[in-house]
């Protein structure tokens, strides 16, 4: 082989060298990337409690990330809400007590699958009614989710991000009373593990077991008066990896929730 041939030959030979080189060590990256991420999303599920709160707020509202929803169909054949791409808010502080606690406050919430009216009660937690109607009325929770279905025992909703670890950027708490039970209808806060009883940010849940097994550690806001129906269809569908506490497969969506006083 002549010699210029041959020089010509071995440069293009370790170009191609280098290219492969740099291909192997561009996917090695990119696996570490990979291996890396699962590793934090598996660490960042890892908690106890049924939801965890950042900061906290009222008049002022900063943007917060888009909820984070389940890919595929909407549940029961509903369709997905306009206001499931607007961004949400976070306040800085609790808003300023509102409501007056001897008018009666019914608030009537459209889901994907069907609607659930609930008559408040803000004699038995004032704040956290007065927390409930305030988002309510900010439109805080149209267009979110519910993240969460335990078979046979609540579902849940009202976090922007959809998953179970989000909020409204501040915590209100009304002790519950001594002896406080929780039959199927109840609606109530949810709080992390750690965080004293009453403790309530933007998530709630609807009772739809019969006897559950729950201690007197969160704030009841009311009872389903109408619906429960709707409640125990969204309790019964199916769940991620066929667990039976979990998201469940189709999105289930909060349309709007409305308050009436009366």
């Amino acid at each position: 082989m002549p010699q210029g041939s041959r020089k010509t030959r071995d440069r293009q030979l370790a170009r191609l060298y280098e290219r492969r080189r740099r291909e192997r060590l561009h996917k090695h990256r990119q696996r570490i990337v990979a291996a890396t991420v699962g590793i934090l999303v598996a660490l960042g599920g890892v908690g106890g409690g049924l939801f965890l709160l950042a900061k906290g707020g009222k008049s002022k509202a900063s943007a917060s990330p888009t909820p984070s929803t389940s890919a595929g169909a909407v549940a029961c054949g509903g369709a997905v809400p306009a206001a499931a791409s607007k961004e949400n808010r976070s306040y800085k502080k609790p808003p300023k007590m509102t409501i007056d606690t001897s008018k009666t406050y019914t608030a009537t919430m459209v889901t994907s699958c069907g609607t659930i009216e609930m008559k408040l009660d803000p004699k038995l937690a004032p704040k956290t009614v007065n927390s409930f109607v305030f988002l309510a009325r900010q439109h805080f929770f149209d267009g979110l989710i519910f993240h969460r279905v335990a078979r046979d025992f609540v579902i849940q909703g009202g976090d922007p991000t959809g998953t179970g670890n989000g909020g409204p950027g501040y915590k209100t708490v009304d002790v519950p009373p001594k002896g406080t039970t929780y039959s199927a209808g109840t609606v109530a806060m949810a709080k992390g593990g750690t965080e004293p009883a009453g403790t309530s940010g933007s998530q709630f849940f609807i009772v739809t077991g019969e006897n559950p097994s729950l201690s007197p550690d969160y704030a009841i806001i009311g009872t389903v008066v109408k619906g429960q129906d709707v409640a125990n269809k969204i309790g019964a569908l199916p769940i991620e990896n066929g667990a039976s506490d979990g998201k469940p497969v189709q999105t289930v969506y909060i349309v709007k929730v409305t308050i009436k006083v009366s």
